[in-house]
């Protein structure tokens, strides 16, 4: 924003960032952990995965944080004077909201053959989930119109150095479920279990979700009103530059967010066939966003204004040592919690979800496929810096056309890996898919920056991969060594365990990183220990 207030340093923007998705991840934890104690893996948390697959692929799309609304909305903000950007934010908005709106009724008048399509095993093997799944995709169709008006003000946002709001605005969301989960239990008297209140819990889990959207849309409003950056007026200037500016790089994004999305729809067309499969993907892959969702926003945040800024040629040298920080903070922090993930899982799982309805049958399910998770988290997030890169540089067809080419490729690991591995099949089919898809990004980018120093920059990559599975291995044996004395019964048992084991096992990776001289790896540790020191 050429004449907007100073920006704050990386390091803050980050703290600011940290601190508040951490807020909101807490609360969607909670959010899912009502969810899992009302239903399990019966068929309304099963139903609501499939009906919620298509609202909430757009509100995370285009209304999360780092997604093609956001990305291409601060690319092109970031640029402009004050005063140009609320007719620019009106103008798309009016533009956006319209076709979204078609979208909705669409989703709406046609839920029937949506779920169908989406998840055709349902109506052969749970038929009572297909049923529960139509009405709640007709509840949540509108949830499409204000995904995209959330991405646009988040953007905006963003672009004038306001991130607090943005980063905590999903816990309005998470809140609306609890409360709604919260008086349904206090109705009924006890678990959502009688198949009489399944279709009740099933509506109620749905109107509140499209209540948290609409929450979420509500709170961003006072913000751009008070900073002159847009109002509920309809414009149609679509012949704006800028307009056409911010849709030159949303439409390739979009289609290319769209066709990771399609890698989802292929994932669940699988899990139909498997009851309780999609529960289970939807419970695993909450347990990985929470800590992902906060590194992600950490990482990707505060470095999308930079990479557009650094985009021009003369620039280069510097983008590239900001995509080297960027691809180190992502493993010095991916690497180390796939690790732990992946050999405490089943605890991680028990501490999280095992109440009410849960019982140690679903947590062996949900463990299985939060393995599978954890060994892709380190290339989840590499792949969406080097798609920032990409964004920054105005190039959104390139990720587009990767993207294309991987969703061949997932549907046929996503056949042989569910043969062979089962409902874990589904996430290392997803795995597969993000290696080739950041494996491409790299040579790619190294022909279009003239050249990347990609074999320094692996070497220490590789080094974090080995001390991470030293500390993976030294967390589990921590936990077996615990379970053998102390036993695996009672929630503060498996706490103390987590506790314990996960200490030990950043502890190994905390030591062997420091021996590394990784230059990120002393700047986080001076700074934690400056801090304790201070205090």
């Amino acid at each position: 924003m050429a004449d907007a207030k100073p920006a704050r340093s990386l390091a803050g923007i980050a703290g600011i960032v940290a601190a508040a998705t951490l807020i909101s991840k807490v609360f969607g934890l909670v959010r899912q952990q009502a969810i899992a104690a009302a239903f399990a893996v019966g068929p309304v948390a099963d139903a609501y995965n499939f009906a919620y697959v298509i609202p909430g692929f757009l509100l995370i799309l285009l209304g999360g944080i780092n997604g093609p609304f956001h990305s291409a909305i601060v690319s092109v903000v970031a640029k402009r004077k004050r005063g140009d950007i609320g007719p620019l934010v009106e103008s798309i908005s009016t533009l956006v909201g319209g076709v979204l709106l078609v979208v909705a009724v669409g989703m709406a008048v046609f839920a029937a053959p949506i779920i169908d399509f989406v998840a055709q095993g349902l109506a052969e093997n749970t038929p009572q989930a297909r049923d529960i799944a139509i009405v709640q995709l007709q509840i949540m169709a509108p949830m499409a119109v204000f995904a995209g008006l959330i991405g646009i003000g988040f953007g905006t946002l963003n672009a004038d150095d306001q991130y607090w709001l943005p980063s905590v605005s999903p816990m309005f969301s998470s809140v609306a479920v609890i409360a709604g989960l919260g008086i349904l239990y206090g109705v009924i008297g006890g678990e959502i279990l009688d198949p009489d209140y399944f279709r009740l819990g099933g509506i109620v889990l749905a109107g509140c979700t499209l209540l948290g959207a609409v929450m979420q849309w509500l709170v961003q409003l006072p913000a751009l009103w008070r900073s002159g950056l847009g109002t509920l007026r309809l414009r149609f200037n679509w012949q704006d530059p800028g307009v056409r500016e911010v849709f030159s790089i949303l439409a390739p994004a979009t289609f290319s967010s769209g066709m990771m999305q399609i890698n989802v729809f292929t994932d669940l067309f699988f899990a139909s066939y498997i009851p309780g499969t999609a529960a289970a993907l939807g419970y695993a892959n909450l347990l990985v966003q929470t800590p992902l969702g906060i590194i992600s926003n950490v990482i990707l945040v505060p470095f999308l204004p930079v990479f557009a800024r650094l985009a021009a040629p003369e620039n280069w040298p510097e983008l590239k040592d900001r995509i080297r920080q960027s691809l180190m903070m992502t493993a010095l922090t991916m690497l180390p919690l796939g690790a732990l993930i992946m050999t405490l899982a089943l605890p991680i799982v028990q501490v999280i979800y095992a109440r009410g309805a849960f019982d140690l049958e679903a947590a062996e399910i949900v463990t299985a496929v939060l393995v599978a998770y954890g060994l892709g988290m380190f290339v989840y997030l590499a792949r969406d810096v080097l798609v920032r890169v990409y964004y920054a540089l105005g190039d959104g067809q390139t990720p587009f056309r990767i993207s294309l080419v991987n969703i061949a490729l997932n549907g046929v690991l996503d056949y042989f890996f569910m043969q062979w591995f089962g409902a874990p099949g589904l996430v290392l089919a997803t795995v597969g898919v993000n290696i080739t898809s950041t494996l491409a990004m790299v040579v790619l980018l190294d022909r279009k920056l003239n050249g990347l120093p990609w074999v320094q920059w692996g070497r220490p990559i590789f080094a974090l991969t080995v001390v991470s599975a030293l500390g993976g291995v030294a967390a589990w044996g921590t936990r077996w060594g615990l379970e053998q004395v102390i036993g695996e019964a009672g929630f503060f048992i498996r706490l103390g365990q987590l506790a314990i084991a996960g200490t030990v096992g950043l502890g190994v990776f905390s030591l062997g990183t420091l021996l590394l001289r990784i230059p990120e790896a002393s700047q986080v540790a001076n700074r934690l220990l400056g801090r304790f020191r201070r205090s």
